[in-house]
């Protein structure tokens, strides 16, 4: 597992089952493109800052749970022609399984793993 995607968003507390769904058929295209896994993280313990935390980062609403995800990859190359067969694909276009939460505030990158223990 060379490569990571990271993503934090704020989803509104009542899409938590949407979301779920959402992800589940997220993770089915981008492991048939070569992700080796996608894992969805539900925020249960996620304080709010003074300075900085995930929910200012992602201008999370009282309504709102922060959650944070990530794709491995086997490598940079891989994640970049598969990431862009996953947006080319129409199981994942915004008519067939749109987001249920607000896209502007989803922070996201990646990143060459350098510790895996």
């Amino acid at each position: 597992m060379d490569y990571v995607d990271g993503f934090v968003a704020a989803v509104p507390t009542a899409n938590r089952e949407i979301y779920r769904q959402h992800a589940e058929k997220a993770a089915a295209v981008f492991k048939e493109h070569g992700a080796l896994s996608l894992v969805e993280c539900w925020g249960d313990d996620v304080p709010e800052g003074k300075l900085t935390s995930f929910p200012m980062a992602v201008q999370r609403q009282p309504d709102e749970t922060v959650v944070f995800s990530w794709i491995t990859w086997p490598s940079k190359q891989v994640r970049d022609e598969g990431m862009k067969k996953v947006m080319e694909d129409p199981r994942l276009q915004p008519d067939t399984n749109p987001m249920p939460f607000d896209g502007k505030r989803l922070i996201y990158g990646g990143f060459q793993m350098i510790v895996n223990a």
